[in-house]
């Protein structure tokens, strides 16, 4: 019997596939306890519609990560932050979500969980952090970190 399992099923297959299974096995076990539908006609088309809505929303998301990292690829992000009298030391250090809120202030809306920062930024001066904006579309950007106005 084809059925189309709805979630991962261990030694049978993963969520999606269309699998052919023994009768008992489908009726009984599969589809009684939510993890499989019948395969039909119907029930495949869906499926495969599914599956093509899912593909091209990837392909719209990864398109849209793709050029805001084209337009971000020369620009220059500025971070103030804040230090002490007559331009002493750094209080704490730039955080993910400084850069975040900095990049927004360009008219981008990146996530701070996507900033990926290699050493903790303590110091003014220009540095060059990471933004993992989509599987295999990543950007590499220079944050200047000037003294905050206080």
């Amino acid at each position: 019997m084809k059925v189309i399992l709805l979630k991962d099923v261990k030694g049978t297959g993963k969520k999606g596939e269309v699998v052919e299974v023994n009768d008992g096995y489908a009726r009984n076990f599969l589809i009684k306890k939510g993890m499989a539908q019948e395969g039909t006609a119907q029930n495949v088309f869906a499926l495969e519609q599914r599956k093509k809505a899912l593909n091209a929303k990837i392909a719209a998301e990864r398109a849209e990560a793709q050029a805001v990292a084209d337009k971000l690829k020369d620009a220059t992000v500025t971070v103030a932050a804040k230090c002490g009298e007559n331009g002493g030391r750094m209080f704490g250090s730039v955080t993910a979500e400084m850069i975040s809120s900095a990049i927004k202030q360009l008219g981008y809306d990146v996530d701070k969980k996507k900033i990926e920062i290699k050493e903790s930024i303590r110091e003014f001066g220009i540095f060059e952090v990471t933004l993992r904006l989509y599987s295999e579309v990543s950007q590499t950007i220079k944050i200047e970190v000037v003294r905050a106005n206080a």
